[in-house]
């Protein structure tokens, strides 16, 4: 049945509000199995801490809960079953940190913990900014959440594919990419991530840290894009 294939089922909200020339951005995780009345009492006190307009409080609680009721469509439907092991991909930038990787992870592994990689990641790569790890978990837990809607998506076409009409052929990552490997063989059950020797060079983290300049250049750059 679908759910999100880490330790913690959480759903992974991003907000983008603007309301009279003010614009809020946030990305964090959220427990679906809350009640509902925790949005607006997050939403009045996100709006109380951050100093913003009160119209905001509104804007905000319907967002979560649009975003909530989407994941919840999908509970209790069937996922594609088999062979799950996919590429997930980081290019981001937070704050002066520039961050860009890929590596693999277990989709049959529901005991992976996102944050746990993210912390293990930025001390092996000597990031100090304490909302670097938060950024990283927060883009796996998307991707992860973008698959299993996928999974849901395949098994439905599945279904109809075997009743005699045309559906959609799965293929899953594993083959597609030439990638054949036995994670729970090789490093145990704990286990979700895994770098191949021959795939170093492709998949080795890169990290740079920008100048003042850099990230007012980059900016400007995604300001004019956006408008």
């Amino acid at each position: 049945k679908f759910r999100i294939p880490t330790a913690d089922n959480l759903v992974p909200i991003r907000l983008d509000i603007e309301i009279d020339g003010q614009r809020y951005r946030d990305a964090f995780t959220w427990n679906p199995s809350d009640p509902d009345s925790e949005v607006v009492v997050f939403a009045k006190r996100t709006v109380k801490d951050l100093k913003l307009p009160p119209a905001f409080v509104t804007q905000i609680a319907q967002s979560i809960q649009s975003q909530l009721a989407d994941f919840r469509s999908y509970e209790g439907q069937d996922m594609f079953a088999g062979e799950k092991i996919v590429p997930i991909k980081l290019d981001m930038r937070v704050n002066q940190t520039l961050v860009r990787d890929q590596f693999l992870w277990d989709l049959n592994n529901f005991e992976s913990d996102p944050e746990e990689f993210a912390r293990t990641f930025c001390r092996d790569m000597d990031i100090q900014d304490p909302e670097v790890g938060p950024a990283i978990a927060f883009a796996i837990r998307e991707q992860l959440y973008e698959i299993a809607i996928h999974n849901v998506t395949s098994a439905r076409e599945s279904r109809v594919s075997k009743k005699g009409r045309r559906g959609f052929e799965y293929v899953p990552a594993s083959k597609a990419g030439g990638i054949s490997l036995d994670l729970v063989k090789y490093f145990g059950h704990k286990t979700s991530v895994v770098r191949k020797r021959k795939d170093w060079d492709a998949f080795e983290p890169i990290v740079d840290i920008l100048s003042s300049e850099e990230v007012d250049a980059l900016e400007a750059r995604e300001g004019k894009t956006t408008r």
